[in-house]
């Protein structure tokens, strides 16, 4: 599914009529596409729909819609709000049977309250995604009308808005007051922007995209460069598993990860790449890590390092080193810490440079050494930076170019102000803004964590995930996250593609996790590891 602004859906439709495909034709494939979506929900036999009709291209797709239902069987009301019952379409939608009634002759809404009561759906086309805020007052009460009958309802009907729900700017994601929220959100050939942004996306309910007929090799629509993640899109990208494989088929990720402090980071991350289907994952941290969760997570194994006081040390660089040979990815940071031998420990491994003290030559009798740094010829796998990772790399002068090509970085709004210097509200409101210009210039993919992630790639490609949930606001959930990304990435999918399917699993798991024990409040970040193999059989 593509994201678009209202300029660029403008653009793409004014090419696409100019290149043949008329607006008229556009609209009636919007409102059959409609049609036919409201009729993939099961409503009993006697099936009652209200649409509230504005002036614009929503209401005409709207009542393209609702003559469809009229002639499918349905009992269909047209509800004109600024619209005249001598335009053709109304003409067409009463020929086939509709009822069709004008709000200026209503008084007091006493119609309008009746038929919304008797609804099972009601179909918002009052406004389109070209609005401005604060509405006009005509059209405000007749919002607030709808909104007043629904809210006494004890079984309301279910709302489905053309487009985009009335009343949200759909560049900003503001909303007026006056919005009626939505159970439906049927986006006609791509999602607006601010339909991915609070307010608005409180609003939106589910979200659908339906084809109006574009001819999507045209230049306008080729141009795009943002989609919103979607089923599709993340199957496509997961890895084949042959019947034949072994676990050398599907990698080995490396999780370099944990502390005495926080050994729970390296299990989560250890055992949501083994989730991914990574074939193997080693676990590179402190001995006490390794004798915290060894038992919770016996399918891994384990490269032990130097630590001072429980963190990793710097000479840990070295045993590191030695052992890349068979690691296809690594992840670099849940639970680190952010003490200075694991910072120097980062230094040296991003810089390529060895912490063995080397002696020096002799002086008289005295034979005196020092610690030097020597350059090593390890060359990194794959990289997946993280948590305590990112800011230890924040931290290391001209750090973009210490990263090997390929890497992914997962930063969370604090994360991203300490690589950036830029403020967390600044980030917040401009997420795919500042992920696309900040993955451009550090010339890696940048995965923006967040409600409605952002993943973005040195080329200007973005994926933004449609999940916004407070199931994945807990400690360690970001862990889980970069455990799937580095599994994935072991397992030989490119950097972004990755970062997107891992993104996306970790968000459906949090709802698939929410579900299952009922409250988003309760969700644990393990949780989310027991949902991921759910989410991957639903494919």
């Amino acid at each position: 599914m593509k994201l678009v602004s209202v300029e660029e859906m403008k653009a793409i439709e004014a090419q696409a009529n100019a290149s043949g495909l008329a607006y008229e034709t556009m609209m009636q494939n919007a409102g059959l596409a409609l049609a036919e979506e409201i009729e993939t929900y099961a409503f009993g036999e006697e099936k009652e729909v209200l649409g509230l009709v504005g002036p614009g291209n929503n209401g005409g797709d709207a009542l393209v819609a609702l003559t469809r239902l009229q002639q499918n069987g349905w009992t269909a009301r047209a509800y004109l709000v600024g619209r005249k019952a001598e335009e053709a379409l109304a003409k067409v939608f009463a020929a086939a049977g509709g009822e069709v009634i004008l709000a200026e002759q209503d008084k007091n809404f006493q119609s309008l309250e009746t038929f919304v009561e008797a609804a099972q759906v009601v179909v918002d086309g009052v406004l389109g995604t070209g609005i401005k805020l604060p509405l006009k007052p005509d059209i405000a009460r007749v919002l607030n009308a709808v909104n007043q009958a629904l809210s006494g309802m004890e079984w309301p009907p279910y709302v489905v808005a053309v487009d985009c729900p009335s009343g949200v700017n759909c560049d900003t994601g503001e909303v007026a007051a006056e919005v009626i929220p939505a159970s439906l959100t049927v986006c006609m050939a791509a999602v607006k922007q601010g339909l991915l942004k609070f307010p608005a996306s409180d609003y939106v309910g589910d979200l659908r995209v339906v084809e109006i007929g574009l001819d999507e090799t045209q230049p306008a629509w080729q141009a795009l460069q943002t989609e919103v993640a979607d089923e599709d899109l993340v199957l496509d990208l997961l890895p084949d598993r042959p019947a034949d494989s072994h676990k050398g088929t599907f990698g080995t990720a490396l999780v370099v990860a944990g502390s005495a402090r926080y050994p729970g980071a390296a299990f989560l991350a250890g055992k949501a790449a083994y989730r991914s289907g990574a074939g193997l994952v080693q676990i590179a941290s402190a001995g006490q890590v390794q004798m915290t969760i060894a038992s919770q997570l016996p399918e891994a194994t384990w490269l032990v390092l130097p630590n001072e006081g429980g963190a990793i040390a710097a000479a840990a660089v070295d045993t590191l080193n030695k052992n890349l040979d068979r690691a296809t990815a690594i992840l670099l940071g849940p639970g680190l810490g952010d003490e200075e031998p694991t910072a120097k420990f980062v230094e040296h491994l991003l810089t390529g440079k060895s912490a063995v003290r080397k002696p020096t030559a002799p002086m008289g009798f005295v034979r005196a050494s020092t610690e030097k740094t020597g350059e090593t010829t390890s060359a990194l796998p794959p990289l997946v930076v993280d948590a305590d990772g990112l800011r230890l790399l924040a931290k290391l002068d001209n750090w973009p170019s210490l990263l090997p090509d390929g890497s992914v970085l997962t930063p969370h709004p604090g994360e991203m102000a300490a690589l950036t210097g830029l403020e967390t509200d600044a980030i917040q409101q401009d997420r795919l803004g500042l992920a696309r210009k900040f993955a451009a210039e550090w010339k890696q993919v940048l995965v923006l964590k967040g409600a409605f992630t952002v993943i973005a790639d040195p080329s200007g490609r973005a994926v933004v995930i449609p999940v916004a949930s407070s199931a994945l606001a807990h400690a360690g959930s970001g862990d889980v996250l970069a455990g799937l990304i580095v599994g994935l990435r072991a397992q030989g999918l490119s950097a972004f593609d990755a970062a997107v399917a891992g993104a996306y699993l970790h968000a459906q798991a949090g709802l698939a996790a929410a579900d299952r024990i009922g409250s988003e409040a309760a969700v644990l970040a393990g949780d989310l590891l027991d949902s991921v193999g759910e989410v991957l059989g639903g494919f």
